[in-house]
């Protein structure tokens, strides 16, 4: 171990890979080399998940599809990535500059950093892990050998757990299953609950999910629980269309889960993952819904605002955007709603900082930057006129 220069070994794999490359010790960062330079490390949300794998080889996925490889020694942990199969969005690209700590005037730089990494399958990122351990620790290892480590999944229990879920749907739902072999109902209770946006139904749902004996479509039983996975995808990506999602954007998520869960190797991690999409579908069909049946137009626009939260939000780009008059939109808007674009716009901005201040540690400064406003003071008079608390107030009283 001595005789190995790793920050030699580690420069080679970088240049090779087209991806950074970080070694910890003790979990100090003592080295760090990239192709392309970044104004913060995208691995600083999740170091903890990094010093959690214990073995000699691991691998993680984040909420954002990004995958980091993790050799280590008795005394050394080296992290590549990240790396994916496809391009961020421009949306989760803004999210992960924020997850980093970044400014606005830094999330240009820092997508474009992201963009320029090589994207390459997670079975070359285990190929170069192996290696790497060979030399490192004398293992010889395949990818059978190498077991993942799920972000998503135990944030979706721990989430459950400490029942992080609003609270806003209190009563007895519709939707229990009265049969556990029932899965055609099943099957529709929770494609009614994706459609709906009811978070709430399906997060008590989630809280007492029964087992469910469905037909068989494969002979090795991996298998089947994939298969039953790529099938439960399809229909909650459509069901989600049908709710109001943007089509483009429900079937790419449905394309990164399905990827997602070819990766897995064992059913519990499948089943909760599983969950954990049915989930995420629900809240986002939740996040466009403006009332139990909104129009065409009030989806397009929600979409629209959802997607560009982490902005300035202008009604004229908004308008352009659905080629429609900036006045017949905001007519039609009032109309169907009974408030103003822009209420509408501000309100969704103040509902993600409530959720930021709940859940997050980060800056009433960084809060404000990363939704738009001019500054933290015109943040805190917006959010105090929409909550009636300021920004502090409200995090003080939610912990």
């Amino acid at each position: 171990m001595e005789r190995i220069d790793l920050e030699y070994l580690c420069r080679v794999i970088g240049n090779l890979a087209g991806i950074p490359v970080r070694i910890y010790k003790d979990k100090e960062q003592t080295f760090f080399y990239s192709v392309v330079d970044f104004p913060a490390d995208p691995i600083e949300p999740y170091l903890d998940n990094v010093f959690a794998i214990t073995e000699h080889i691991g691998y993680f996925t984040t909420p954002f599809f990004n995958y980091y490889g993790i050799v280590r020694t008795d005394r050394h942990t080296i992290v590549i990535g990240p790396s994916r199969r496809t391009p961020m969005s421009d949306h989760d690209l803004r999210e992960l500059a924020f997850a980093c700590n970044l400014d606005f005037a830094q999330v240009e730089a820092f997508s474009t950093a992201m963009r320029s990494l090589v994207q390459m399958p997670l079975g070359s990122i285990v190929q170069i892990l192996c290696t790497m351990n060979y030399v490192l620790n004398g293992e010889k290892r395949s990818l059978e050998d190498v077991t993942i480590y799920d972000f998503e999944q135990i944030e979706l229990e721990t989430m459950i757990q400490n029942e992080q879920f609003d609270k806003r749907y209190e009563k007895q739902t519709e939707y229990e299953p009265r049969e556990t072999h029932n899965t055609l109902a099943l099957e529709q209770a929770l494609m009614q609950m994706i459609e709906k946006g009811d978070v709430g139904a399906l997060c008590e749902w989630l809280s007492r999910a029964p087992s469910v004996r469905g037909g068989v479509i494969a002979n090795d039983a991996l298998r089947q629980y994939k298969n039953t996975f790529i099938v439960t995808a399809t229909l909650a990506s459509r069901a989600a269309i049908k709710g109001g999602m943007d089509a483009e954007d429900a079937l790419s998520l449905s394309d990164e889960y399905i990827r997602k869960s070819e990766l897995l190797s064992g059913v519990e991690s499948i089943v909760n993952l599983q969950y954990h999409m049915v989930l995420d579908y629900t809240r986002r069909v939740e996040r466009v819904r403006l009332g139990k049946n909104p129009s065409k137009l009030l989806m397009q626009v929600t979409n629209y605002v959802q997607h560009n939260l982490s902005r300035p939000l202008d009604v004229d780009d908004l308008a352009k955007s659905l080629f429609i008059s900036r006045t017949h939109l905001a007519s039609k808007f009032k109309q169907e709603t009974g408030m103003t674009l822009t209420a509408f716009i501000l309100g969704e901005k103040i509902e993600e900082a409530k959720r930021l201040l709940r859940y997050s540690d980060k800056s009433l400064t960084l809060i404000a930057d990363y939704l738009g406003f001019s500054s933290q003071s015109h943040f805190t008079r917006i959010f105090k006129k929409y909550s009636g608390k300021t920004p502090r107030e409200y995090r003080e009283n939610s912990n």
